[in-house]
């Protein structure tokens, strides 16, 4: 199976931590890992998988309980998704890759580089925010976040069987312009995957874990990272907040914000996002 992902890939479940993560792989050449963030899948990556696969390998996991990887009984949390992963990833024999991660993905993706600094050799951050790093109350605490503390057995409740009116809000209010941040096969490809049995509350479970993240970020943090890192983002989301952020976190930054965009760049700047990644990403290949 390739889940979508079209001809070259694979998709396989890899035991981890007593579960399975689920990952598609394609291509040859240097490791790049991509980590999706909330309402969407591994799914999110086919465009940009597609064009890196002619010159890396392409590693592209559901997130710990989202998809079709298995739902832990703990530990949906950044930092504990990112050892998932790092286990993943070491199953397939790499043990060095580059990583990018938008959303909750973001964080996932930091929590690797900072956790395995030896192993990472670039690192790439769409739109979202650093927990725990400065600037992050700010946009924790604002009240168009509300969705941040949106989590437990009562919004559960709430949203079985509105699942699609439930992640419309994100989809269209977090764009520059919602008709155009996702197409209607996505929608319904993420709908699905998050109203099967307990998909919803492990989505929110990532969101429950933001202080326990912040914790753990403040730590990460007092080491800068010294790798190449590019931030990336929307300059009608989180673009520039992001920015200043990397900047805090990493000596080797790179700050691209994408003009008349939303959240959800690589739907909304296809091209560009596409682009400013496979350049970021380009270099000579290391096994």
């Amino acid at each position: 199976m390739s889940a979508g992902f079209g001809a070259g890939f694979v998709t396989q479940s890899v035991a981890v931590d007593d579960g399975t993560v689920s990952v598609t792989t394609g291509g040859k050449g240097p490791a790049v890992l991509l980590l999706h963030g909330y309402a969407e899948t591994s799914l999110m990556w086919r465009p940009l998988a597609k064009i890196l696969a002619s010159n890396v390998t392409v590693i592209a996991p559901d997130l710990p309980g989202i998809g079709d990887s298995s739902i832990p009984e703990t530990g949906l949390d950044m930092k504990t998704a990112a050892e998932r992963i790092h286990a993943t990833v070491r199953s397939f024999g790499h043990r060095r890759v580059c990583v990018v991660g938008h959303d909750i993905g973001l964080m996932v993706a930091y929590a690797y580089a900072a956790m395995y600094r030896q192993e990472v050799e670039k690192l790439a951050l769409m739109d979202a925010i650093l927990p725990g790093v400065e600037g992050w109350e700010a946009a924790y605490n604002t009240p168009r976040r509300w969705h941040f503390r949106f989590h437990g057995e009562t919004p559960e409740a709430l949203v079985k069987g509105r699942e699609r009116l439930y992640f419309e809000y994100f989809w269209n209010a977090f764009a520059a312009e919602g008709a155009r941040s996702m197409p209607e096969e996505e929608r319904l490809a993420y709908t699905q995957a998050y109203a099967r049995p307990g998909r919803m509350a492990a989505g929110f479970a990532y969101f429950a874990s933001f202080q326990k993240t912040a914790a753990d970020f403040a730590e990460l943090s007092k080491t800068r990272l010294s790798i190449p890192v590019l931030s990336i983002g929307g300059a009608k989301a989180n673009g520039p907040a992001l920015g200043a952020q990397v900047k805090l976190v990493a000596s080797d930054v790179k700050v691209i914000i994408l003009e008349n965009t939303g959240h959800w760049i690589l739907e909304e700047r296809p091209q560009e996002t596409i682009a400013a990644l496979a350049d970021f990403l380009r270099r000579e290949a290391k096994e």
